[in-house]
């Protein structure tokens, strides 16, 4: 599936809901399916600066494609960190540089975040995106 396919798959989950509480319910749920990361990379040079709960994050290259795995000590943050990996898992770092978040808006994420926990978000959206640069700078 192509990021935006997935993105609309995930607005489509979220509008099933109405009230935020069962939302947050369903995120915690999502949280469940992360692929984890393997304890190597449960160090400070894999965790996402800027976010209140600590967040690992690891990427890998295979075949020109990114994969994901993550962790964090609160359960709404992983339900997130989820969703950002359900989008790019095994994207191409080009696609995933090129494409856009605004699904987050859709389902209303964003505007019942803290401020904190969006700033968190932030973070979590441009280790991704780094990590996208990255692996397409030692590409060429």
């Amino acid at each position: 599936m192509t990021i935006k396919e997935i993105q609309e798959s995930i607005v489509d989950e979220f509008s099933l809901y109405e009230d935020w509480m069962d939302k947050y319910a369903y995120l915690i749920e999502l949280g469940k399916d992360c692929p984890v990361i393997e304890e190597q990379y449960k160090t400070d040079k894999y965790l996402i600066q800027g976010c209140q709960s600590r967040v690992w994050l690891h990427c890998e290259n295979r075949d020109g494609r990114l994969y994901f795995s993550a962790d964090s000590d609160a359960v709404i943050t992983k339900g997130i960190i989820y969703l950002l990996i359900r989008v790019y898992n095994g994207q191409t770092a080009q696609d995933i540089l090129d494409s856009d978040v605004e699904f987050l808006d859709k389902i209303g994420l964003r505007e019942h975040l803290s401020p904190t926990r969006s700033n968190g978000l932030t973070s979590m959206i441009h280790q991704i995106r780094t990590y996208a640069l990255a692996f397409t700078v030692l590409q060429k």
